[in-house]
């Protein structure tokens, strides 16, 4: 169906669907300080609109598109403080970048805008032993330790391992879409379908048995949704359905303190468990190594003839068990939202199959999953005429570059046939995702399936939102369909 134009129809759900969150006017601070300068160059004054952008309770309402939209074109970059909040200090501040071309322009030079530095998450580790300890993961390295771990990552993720990835998808997919349709009319595609899917693709690629893939799950939850008090201290499996190795591994499961508080997840003690299993699970192949990517990564050589230390696994399955769970399971209930709130895009889908691939692309860049990620400036520069000093932090913001009307027409409206869709969801530049072609397969197989099983897909209530500044997550997702 060319030329198809998917405009905005909330009416037709009959729901009231989340808006985005209200925005302040876009002024400089009390007492009517300017945020530019006599000199055109933008100060280092917080902007208070912007405020918001840095409060998790924002996103439970929705991502404040109008507002990042005035802020892009008016700055580019803008200034946002980090006041005192529940189980964090005070931070110094830092830069969000805006702009398609900038968000760029620092994930293309990790020279120059660093991610070992201070690491990638936005607040500060809690003490320099936290800073040290997350910099061994490759998410938070520069050249050349961290092109060493990608080298053998691609290695391991080779066309052949990728393509057999693949094939199991189609059975894991068609096995989520039975469980749907055996129940209720009605299901909660974020919990029951879209959380599922990406547990399953997850463990064939660590090689984890199916029945500890909820601990996937649970890790997951606990990092990514630390600002979320319904998720912050999640601990839903049952040790006894697991593999010996699990039951193990959660002998160390990290409990909470005498006030109640559990160690910060984003800490080495507040993730025990899952280092735990790792090192476990290590040696296990080790010994007997499967055909898994894991596997192969545990016996391949680097280019010096050296081999991945058991602490080098540790860190990457903490990265392959949060970062590639995660991204997909609020993608995957992310482009459902999409369908449902614009249904020529599902007619059109139903109608024309060969349409699926670029619709995927528009889900990604429509909804993005991952809002922000930080760099650390190494020396002094400048963005969109902002003076950047080094050591600040420099903040990129995926939802906003991914609406930049310079790079995309009308930005706001979801286009299954948008081309080209320069979207930054998997990244860019040496962090590039790995995993990206896997992610896309995973969501093109999922939503072919759904789609070709059902005749309609509706709303059945509003979304529940994630609480939190890092992640567009759907933490519920009622959905009505119809055989």
């Amino acid at each position: 169906m060319p030329g198809i134009v998917c405009a905005v129809r909330r009416a037709t759900l009959h729901i009231r669907w989340p808006r985005p969150a209200p925005n302040c006017p876009v002024t400089g601070p009390p007492g009517g300080q300017s945020r530019v300068r006599d000199d055109g160059r933008v100060s280092r004054t917080p902007v208070a609109a912007a405020e918001q952008l840095g409060d998790p309770r924002t996103f439970e309402r929705g991502v404040p598109f109008d507002l990042l939209a005035r802020l892009r074109r008016e700055y580019g970059v803008v200034r946002v403080a980090e006041p005192e909040g529940p189980g964090q200090s005070a931070g110094p501040g830092y830069w969000l970048v805006l702009r398609h071309s900038d968000v760029n322009r620092v994930l293309r030079q990790p020279a120059l805008f660093s991610s070992a530095l201070g690491a990638t998450q936005v607040r500060d580790p809690a003490t320099a032993r936290d800073l040290d300890y997350v910099r061994r993961m490759m998410l938070n390295m520069d050249p050349p330790e961290h092109s060493r771990l990608r080298r053998m990552l691609a290695r391991a993720f080779s066309p052949r391992a990728v393509a057999g990835l693949e094939d199991q998808l189609g059975g894991h997919a068609r096995r989520s879409i039975d469980r749907m349709l055996a129940g209720p009319a009605v299901c909660d595609f974020a919990t029951e379908v879209a959380a599922d899917l990406p547990l399953l693709a997850l463990a064939d690629t660590l090689g984890m048995p199916e029945q500890d893939r909820m601990l996937l799950f649970d890790w997951s939850n606990r990092v990514i949704g630390f600002q979320d008090p319904d998720y912050a201290g999640s601990a839903d499996f049952d040790p006894a359905t697991g593999t010996p190795i699990a039951r193990e591994a959660l002998a160390v499961r990290p409990m909470p303190d005498a006030d109640g508080r559990m160690p910060d997840p984003r800490s080495r003690a507040g993730m025990a468990d899952l280092y735990a299993y790792a090192h476990l699970l290590a040696e296990a192949k080790r010994r007997r190594p499967g055909s898994d990517v894991m596997s192969t990564l545990l016996v391949q050589l680097d280019d010096d003839g050296g081999q991945l230390s058991i602490e080098e696994f540790e860190n990457l399955f903490w990265l392959f068990a949060v970062a590639g769970n995660e991204t997909l399971r609020n993608g995957l209930p992310g482009g459902m939202v999409a369908l449902l709130a614009h249904p020529d895009a599902q007619r059109a889908l139903r109608a024309d199959p060969g349409l699926m691939a670029g619709a995927v692309e528009e889900m990604l860049r429509w909804w993005t999953p991952v809002m922000v990620f930080r760099r650390t400036a190494t020396s002094d520069t400048a963005l969109s005429g902002v003076d950047i000093r080094a050591g600040d932090k420099v903040v990129v913001s995926f939802a906003a570059a991914n609406r930049d009307e310079d790079v995309f027409t009308d930005p706001d409206r979801f286009d299954i046939e948008r081309t080209p869709n320069d979207h930054l969801v998997f990244g860019h530049g040496p962090h590039f995702c790995l995993g990206a072609q896997l992610a896309r397969a995973q969501m093109y197989t999922l939503f072919h399936v759904v789609l070709s099983r059902t005749t309609w897909l509706s709303a059945a209530a509003e979304p529940t939102l994630l609480r939190s500044s890092f992640q567009r997550g759907v933490k519920h997702l009622p959905v009505r369909w119809s055989p």
